[in-house]
């Protein structure tokens, strides 16, 4: 029998890496904000209150993201939510691209699937993600051995997604090692 990994740290670690790419994209769209002299723009320019015009509504984006930030991540998303996150990444496709990879990824642990479908799907995930280099390390996720071996357990419908007696054992682990290792000297 094939070694199975528990799906839900694989999962969380696609949750952290693409709630990280959510913020570098605020902080690259805070820097391309466009920079502002001091005080009120003059009633008199045009382009310095359209500068500030831009701004504002940038300023806004940059808030509604990351305020709606748990959108990207959501396993299901209702008419409503996927509609505000429709509204809030317009103009900003890499972001949408972000929701979608979300979308196979959760795709791929459906239990209404075998192992061999979902590895196929995979194959394709990787050949579509390459193309997305400014993800960066959370694109290097999808090659990892552990994202193939938490599969297994799609093909056998009596087989939890996770063996929770192992877990527990591997926390009480832990949790021994962090008590030695806490006590030790500079000496050791």
């Amino acid at each position: 029998m094939p070694h199975q990994l528990c799906p839900f740290p694989v999962i969380a670690e696609w949750v952290k890496g693409v709630l990280s790419a959510v913020a570098a994209a605020c902080k690259r769209l805070a820097t391309a904000k466009p920079k502002l002299k001091r005080g009120r723009p003059s009633s008199t320019e045009k382009a310095a209150r359209r500068l500030a015009r831009k701004s504002k509504a940038m300023q806004e984006q940059i808030r509604d993201v990351f305020a709606e930030r748990c959108l990207f991540v959501k396993r299901q998303l209702t008419p409503s939510e996927r509609h505000r996150l429709l509204r809030i990444t317009r103009g900003l496709p890499h972001l949408r691209k972000l929701r979608e990879i979300m979308e196979h990824i959760y795709a791929l642990f459906d239990r209404r699937c075998w192992t061999q479908t979902a590895l196929g799907k995979l194959r394709k995930l990787r050949h579509w993600v390459k193309r997305f280099r400014w993800i960066g390390d959370t694109v290097k996720k999808v090659f990892s051995p552990h994202l193939e071996k938490a599969l297994t357990f799609l093909d056998d419908k009596v087989l939890p997604a996770t063996s929770n007696a192992v877990e527990r054992g591997n926390r009480r682990h832990r949790k021994m090692q962090k008590r030695v290792y806490r006590m030790r000297s500079k000496v050791c």
